[in-house]
């Protein structure tokens, strides 16, 4: 029976530490690609983390809702990060990835490029909505807009990928 002495339930720090060890693969992936830097979304999602415990008495919706409130504060960290004096001057480039083939060296390449051509704000919501494969309402949430707005966002975002993505050039 949950709350015995023999198998209590999982409420306060248990609790919390669960739905935040499910939640964080996500959060650090969020965070890098925000920020372009592993350290600094490390730092990020500490400092997101820390901010969500001394919150969490406040989270309303219980675990289903916490993935999602948690992204956000990530997100709004990151943004935080972003705005920082220091942040330009003090950044360091992230090593290459390897690729295998030249064809997946060049089309990683080209999205890449195209990727970082867009906005912070249009990067995370394709992020979310692509890579996270969250829902649009998660989506909505994570980046503080309504669900029509994220839809929107992710949309013109994906909108504005095409003219540097498009196949008929190599015609």
């Amino acid at each position: 029976m949950a709350g015995s002495p023999t198998e209590p339930a999982l409420t306060g720090p248990a609790a919390f530490t669960a739905q935040l060890e499910a939640a964080l693969d996500q959060a650090h992936r969020l965070a890098t690609v925000m920020l372009r830097d592993r350290s600094a979304a490390e730092d990020a999602v500490q400092e997101a983390a820390l901010k969500a415990w001394r919150k969490y008495g406040q989270l309303r919706g219980g675990a289903e809702s916490f993935k999602t409130w948690f992204l956000s504060i990530v997100a709004n960290e990151c943004r935080l990060a972003r705005r920082g004096r220091w942040w330009q001057v003090v950044r360091m480039p992230e090593p290459p990835t390897r690729l295998d083939s030249p064809e997946e060296l060049a089309a990683a390449g080209d999205l890449r490029a195209a990727i970082s051509k867009l906005g912070p704000a249009d990067q995370v919501a394709l992020f979310c909505y692509f890579y996270l494969d969250l829902p649009m309402d998660q989506v909505a949430r994570v980046l503080r807009v309504s669900p029509a707005a994220a839809r929107s966002r992710v949309y013109r975002a994906a909108q504005k990928l095409r003219p540097d993505l498009d196949p008929s050039e190599d015609l």
